[in-house]
């Protein structure tokens, strides 16, 4: 496959931290016009009193009106198991397609199955505007944006490069915490070293890489952007030298070490979903499931 890479396009990024997720949305600004994107918006949820709330959304509304901006694309690397997204509620205040990967039929199909959805949840895809394959494009403003199918993490994880910057979702962390987990169901850490080595491999060193989540590793301070030159070097997980088999077995052991997520019931039910909850019942009340002994 080749992409169409121009380093020479290099796009304003307005990061948004979520603390309570530990996540990173994203505002990308075509500088040549008011469009941009937004990736990996938060939803709000205090899960115990069972309340959602648009805070960290409300927060980048609020950029994008303040700047006269034009939402083109709302877009989702994958369908995220620690925070709820957003997208939905974005898009009914400012429009844009919202966008995800092809294979989010593959995430939904397997867990319409671990929820027990009935035929009435659509496993089509059908949610969202756009359905991406590997080496499609869509234009933000007067910037190419492509998308590099990258599974591994679960099936439906894609890296969009804009220009010379990409968003790797929950593929790559921050040279000292290594990678994403890869034990979930439809998850592989073969598959996912594989990905991991297309991009470091594909992209120029250059390319600035920004990162969905970081913890902060040794209590050092939050951090979300990183180079492919830095990844290929520092990764812990995944630098230059360290081969397959050596990455697979450490990955395989340190993910059944890893408790699940707090919030990934409720993430995968509206993720799968495109950020709506589900549908309300005959009383007009809307409830989130909890399987028992499932995951």
């Amino acid at each position: 496959m080749s992409y169409p890479i121009d380093t020479q396009v290099k796009p304003k990024v307005i990061p948004f931290f979520d603390p309570e997720t530990n996540t990173i949305s994203y505002v990308v600004r075509d500088r040549s016009s008011l469009s941009c994107a937004v990736i990996d918006s938060v939803m709000d949820i205090d899960y115990a009193a069972g309340r959602i709330s648009y805070k960290s959304a409300d927060l980048i509304v609020a950029h994008i009106r303040r700047n006269g901006l034009q939402v083109d694309w709302l877009i989702e690397t994958h369908a995220h198991a620690d925070h709820l997204s957003a997208a939905s509620y974005i898009q009914q205040r400012l429009g844009g397609k919202l966008g995800i990967g092809e294979h989010i039929v593959t995430v939904q199909e397997t867990f319409g199955k671990v929820f027990n959805e009935g035929t009435e949840f659509k496993r089509d895809g059908s949610q969202f505007d756009r359905l991406f394959k590997d080496g499609d494009t869509y234009s933000i403003g007067g910037m190419t944006a492509f998308v590099m199918h990258t599974p591994g993490h679960t099936p439906a994880c894609t890296t969009h490069v804009i220009g010379d910057a990409a968003f790797t979702g929950d593929t790559l962390f921050m040279p000292d915490a290594g990678t994403a987990r890869a034990d979930f169901p439809g998850g592989d850490a073969r598959t996912l070293y594989r990905s991991i080595r297309k991009l470091l491999e594909t992209l120029p060193p250059e390319t600035r890489l920004f990162l969905c989540h970081d913890y902060g590793p040794d209590g050092r301070d939050i951090r979300w952007e990183t180079t492919i030159r830095e990844e290929r070097m520092h990764n812990i997980h995944v630098r230059d030298g360290i081969s397959e088999d050596s990455y697979v077995q450490m990955r395989e052991a340190r993910d059944e070490t890893l408790s699940m997520p707090r919030l990934i019931m409720p993430s995968l039910q509206v993720n799968m979903r495109a950020g709506h909850l589900p549908e309300p019942d005959e009383s007009g009340k809307t409830f989130l499931k909890v399987p028992i002994n499932t995951l």
